[in-house]
């Protein structure tokens, strides 16, 4: 009941209602719990608080990009966003030492302005600029009695110690499959399944979501195996086997989808094969026998043909480099020069220096009473401003909501505990629950304010509750004010550029595909990069849909270019498995592609009229 009730909300309200679903991540909650705790515990003993309180907010930033996925990927995704929070702490020590109010706030503002861009690229760009702004805003607004080097030294040690648990201790039930390929090899097997659930899903009304579910396995699989090696090359065979695992998954995906765009049913069996080799691959065991052919058509006989080279892959692990998503330097330019990262630079330029500029003239206006730090107000706006946690009246109410129940639940729980041992049982308890908070944004909140109340006061600030609590309704206004401001160029840059991208990469599959060219290995790579493209332009097209009538209507219309694009991809990947087969198309495959071209060049005209400037292949 109350699933239907969200449903017929406002989707900018009904997106502050909804939580990911999912099991539990004890792991990361076993991670989270040994985190800030015993950095908080060995650095009391040592007399040295302050420096625990900033290791203990690094191990927290930290958790918080602590996501599924394999071991060594973590290295990236919490090693680079802790290097750009230790700068940012550096850069924000010495200049709230050295600067005056005016020139300090200058500096802040230029800062959001480049990790707004640089957030574009990406994930894990987007947590570096992050803690790039956090660390900056918590150097200059958060005097600490340490040197500032020391204090550097505690935020990477804080980081890297949360990184050492990840990649040290063990997952559940990983000891039997191997160790450090755990989270690489759950992901891959989660490929094969769901191959599986699209054959099973073919020909009827399921199928579109599922093939979408492949994309995002086929996603976290590419991401999962991106980490690191340990040498040049895959450095053992467990991890070659891996690597060729990932690329004969690609070719059944191919396979599969062909099997889903062609619509008619698949004999039950030909969903067992991929379902056996995910097994294989979560026991780290050899694929054994797999289901006789049924080769009736061209895409089932491609499937057949990928079951029998998975096969081979699983026993002979000859590794192949398909996993690597190759970006350029220019199309990172391009993804920070162009239309979305300048319009995120702006926006988080302009809020994060207007916070800076409001937090200081209350701090030297004395508004603060006892409390001599300001750094709460612009951290606030750096988590509100950010695009990618949702739309933006859905962040300012989930923020506002976590932050009061996050604060009253702390001033209960402060005026009980003893301390600092009830403090630091506290940070425990709280970065235990961040893994699980991070479903929702609201609950998410609530535990990082009273985990931040908590080692504010461990740090010897008196109890802050209230102040933070008007602090954060500033800082949404703030943010919410400048999210409406009419500013140079075309609202809408992030979705743009999305769907822009898109675009490109699926009419370089296309013509790839049309070419006659024999090269499997880059037609694989050009049809994930074309799926991986899409995927990220839907989850930016839904988030625009869920905002305030007048920012979504930016964007109206690319929902329909996507959804065109989609099937432009699906029927691409068609034609190539009919190609391979037969060496031509039908006039089934000719007719669908003349009649997605025109449809896609009506769709573009009048996204183009609506969002003059949207940039579109031709």
């Amino acid at each position: 009941m109350f699933r239907t009730a969200v449903r017929v909300l406002p989707p900018w309200l009904s997106h502050a209602l909804n939580a990911q679903r999912g099991p539990v991540p004890w792991n990361a909650v076993t991670r989270g719990a040994l985190a800030g705790g015993p950095l908080l515990v060995v650095a009391l003993a040592a007399g040295r608080a302050s420096l625990g309180v900033v290791a203990a907010i690094a191990a927290m930033l930290a958790g918080i990009n602590d996501r599924p996925g394999g071991r060594r990927t973590s290295v990236r995704r919490i090693g680079v966003p802790a290097l750009a929070g230790a700068a940012g702490l550096l850069v924000g020590t010495y200049a709230g030492q050295h600067l005056d109010a005016l020139a300090l706030t200058l500096l802040l503002t230029v800062l959001g302005l480049l990790a707004g861009g640089v957030s574009a690229v990406g994930p894990v760009a987007s947590a570096a600029g992050t803690q790039l702004l956090v660390g900056s805003a918590v150097g200059a607004g958060m005097p600490l009695p340490d040197p500032g080097w020391q204090s550097v030294l505690a935020f990477l040690a804080g980081a890297g110690w949360l990184l050492l648990l990840r990649l040290a201790l063990p997952t559940p039930g990983s000891l039997t499959g191997g160790f450090r390929f755990d989270g690489e090899r759950a992901a891959v097997a989660g490929v094969y399944d769901a191959v599986a659930a699209l054959l099973d899903a073919v020909g009827t009304g399921d199928a579109v979501a599922r093939r979408a579910a492949l994309t995002a396995a086929l996603d976290h699989a590419q991401d999962a195996l991106a980490g690191p090696r340990l040498r040049r090359r895959a450095s053992t065979a467990a991890e070659r086997r891996l690597h060729a695992q990932y690329a004969a998954a690609l070719p059944l995906g191919e396979a599969a989808t062909a099997l889903a765009w062609d619509g008619r049913p698949v004999p039950a069996r030909a969903a067992e094969g991929p379902r056996r080799l995910a097994a294989a691959v979560r026991g780290n065991t050899a694929a054994g026998p797999l289901p006789a052919p049924h080769r009736t058509d061209p895409a089932l006989r491609a499937l057949d043909d990928a079951l029998l080279h998975a096969a081979v892959a699983f026993d002979l692990g000859r590794d192949q480099d398909l996993h690597t998503r190759r970006r350029s330097p220019a199309s990172v330019a391009r993804d920070v020069l162009g239309a979305g990262g300048r319009e995120y630079g702006l926006r988080a330029g302009l809020c994060f220096g207007a916070s800076a500029a409001v937090a200081q003239a209350l701090h030297h206006g004395h508004w603060y009473g006892s409390h001599q730090h300001w750094y709460w107000l612009p951290a606030t706006a750096v988590f509100l401003v950010k695009p990618d946690l949702g739309p933006l009246v859905s962040r300012v109410l989930c923020r506002a909501a976590g932050t009061v129940l996050g604060a009253l639940l702390f001033a209960g729980l402060a005026a009980v505990l003893p301390r600092p041992a009830g403090l630091v049982a506290l940070v425990a308890l709280c970065g235990a629950l961040v893994p699980v908070a991070a479903r929702h944004f609201a609950a998410q909140t609530t535990v990082v304010t009273v985990l931040v109340l908590a080692l504010v006061m461990v740090g010897g600030e008196p109890q802050a509750s209230a102040g933070r609590i008007g602090e954060t309704l500033l800082a949404c206004a703030i943010v919410l004010v400048v999210g409406h401001l009419p500013l140079p160029g075309q609202r809408g840059g992030g979705v743009r550029a999305r769907i822009g991208a898109a675009d490109a990469a699926a009419q370089a599959y296309l013509a790839h595909v049309l070419s006659g060219s024999g090269d499997r290995a880059t037609r694989w790579t050009l049809r994930r990069e074309a799926y991986r493209t899409l995927a990220e332009a839907r989850a930016a097209i839904d988030r625009a849909a869920a905002e305030l009538p007048a920012l979504a209507r930016h964007s109206e219309g690319t929902d329909e270019v996507a959804a065109v694009l989609e099937r432009l991809v699906d029927t691409t990947t068609a034609c190539a498995v009919h190609l391979d087969d037969t060496g031509r198309l039908t006039p089934r495959h000719t007719a669908g592609l003349a009649e997605l071209g025109d449809e896609l060049a009506a769709r573009r005209g009048r996204v183009a009229g609506e969002c003059p400037g949207l940039p579109l292949a031709g």
